[in-house]
């Protein structure tokens, strides 16, 4: 066979390729199969992965317009259902499937996405709370509802039937549609900003799951849990559950039973509140007589006949209070004081001042020490001298005046002989109580008298 006749790789490949693209029925293509090999590339970017089952496999590609058209989380293993049209990649000449949509295979798209959702809104505690009390007696409800579906009737009728008095205020809001979600998420603002309503509802009536699709969207499901005020949900029927019910405080099967669980009944509260006065008029009245008896029994006691004996074992407590009162305050006051003393008197052993005292006081006893001595100086030759003094008073001429003498002088001497003594001549005689002068009239010379205790004079 001549080489002209054989065909390249690349030819080969583009025919294959043409016939791929020609042929109607890979243009369409309904495919299931188990996703493969998928990686999150990004909501900007190109998604390969391949779709395989027991016995095959094949690559596939979805390009990012239509990538970012579905409402789930696309996840490695899932199950799905692909429309799309089969090509060949001629470098690699593989073929693949180009997908136009997909959905999970066995249920809807909604409801992945839902399940999804929820899984990480549990994940990240958000229906985990303390439901708030939902009040018992509100004066004014917000209604976040449809203004002309059969809800806002159902609520109006219900509170006008069980509590005429509440104020019911309409939040007219889409329920259904694309923008539903974010009306409703500004009405429930508006009612958490005005901070006056007691309770919230939040209400629609049945539908399909796409119909309540608004409900299980995210920014809505945390705008109802950060509400402060308690949020009653009414969505769907009683089989019907969304996001927003997890976050909620209550969830009521229909619009009766959430104006029911909003609302008491007035006519059951009046005849409770009936009800409650005679008993507590019974009670009272009870109260009354038991305290009156109390009364009688307590003016006989000694409380008031001797009241002063109500203050005598306060008297003893208060006297024991205030001793250990002043021991606690005293004790650390005294110890503080010893260590005052302590660092005083430290403080004085090593001032200048102490040392000078002492000095001062050995200087003062040394001085009184002194005194004493010279006291017992002068004391013991006083005492000396008086020996003397009297000894020399006995010897004394003087002293035996007293007793008869006397002494004479003639010219202020002293006259010791006869013979000193001339006719005329004046004497000086000193007796004991005076002096006397005389005149000599005459002198006798005579032996001398041998008794001293006679005059030798006349």
């Amino acid at each position: 066979m001549e080489a002209e006749q054989y065909l390249t790789v690349t030819q080969l490949t583009h025919y294959l390729k043409a016939k791929f693209d020609r042929d109607p029925y890979l243009n369409r293509v309904y495919l299931t199969g188990e996703v493969s090999g998928y990686r999150n590339r990004g909501q900007n970017n190109h998604q390969y992965f391949s779709l395989k089952d027991d016995h095959a496999l094949i690559s596939a590609i979805m390009y990012r317009s239509q990538f970012q058209q579905i409402n789930f989380n696309l996840e490695e293993g899932m199950k799905v259902l692909v429309t799309g049209r089969v090509s060949l990649y001629e470098p690699s000449g593989r073929y693949q499937i180009i997908i136009d949509s997909i959905q999970p295979d066995g249920v809807g798209a909604f409801y992945v996405a839902y399940e999804q959702l929820k899984k990480k809104l549990a994940e990240e505690g958000l229906f985990q709370f303390t439901p708030r009390p939902i009040p018992r007696f509100p004066k004014k409800i917000a209604v976040v509802t449809s203004p002309s579906g059969a809800v806002i009737r159902d609520i109006i009728t219900t509170t006008r039937r069980r509590y005429p008095i509440v104020q019911l205020v309409l939040y007219p809001t889409a329920v259904q549609g694309e923008n539903a979600a974010q009306g409703i998420i500004n009405n429930l603002k508006r009612v958490e900003a005005d901070g006056t309503y007691d309770t919230v509802i939040v209400g629609r009536g049945g539908g399909s799951i796409e119909d309540l699709w608004c409900f299980n969207d995210e920014q809505l499901a945390r705008t109802v849990s950060a509400m402060t005020t308690p949020v009653i949900t009414s969505v769907g029927h009683e089989t019907d559950t969304t996001l927003i019910d997890y976050v909620a405080d209550q969830r009521a099967a229909t619009p009766t039973a959430a104006a029911e669980l909003a609302t008491p009944v007035l006519s059951e509260v009046l005849l409770q509140v009936k009800d409650y006065q005679q008993r507590l008029y019974h009670a009272e009245r009870q109260q009354l007589v038991a305290k009156e008896k109390m009364l009688d029994n307590l003016k006989q006691s000694y409380v008031f006949t001797q009241p002063e004996r109500l203050y005598d074992g306060y008297r003893l407590r208060v006297s024991e209070w205030e001793n250990r009162l002043y021991q606690v305050a005293s004790r650390p006051l005294n110890a503080k004081k010893q260590r005052l003393n302590t660092a005083l008197d430290r403080l004085k052993q090593q001032n200048p001042k102490f040392n000078v005292i002492q000095a001062k006081g050995q200087v003062n006893l040394l001085k009184q020490r002194l005194e004493a001595a010279e006291k017992h100086y002068f004391e013991q030759n006083h005492y000396q001298l008086d020996r003397l003094i009297n000894t020399l008073d006995l010897l004394s001429p003087l002293k035996r005046l007293g007793k008869g003498y006397a002494y004479v002088t003639i010219k202020k001497q002293p006259l010791q002989s006869v013979t000193n003594v001339e006719t005329g001549d004046t004497l000086h005689i000193t007796l004991a109580d005076g002096t006397i002068d005389a005149e000599v009239r005459s002198v006798m010379e005579q032996a001398l008298i041998k008794d001293e205790g006679e005059s030798t004079h006349d």
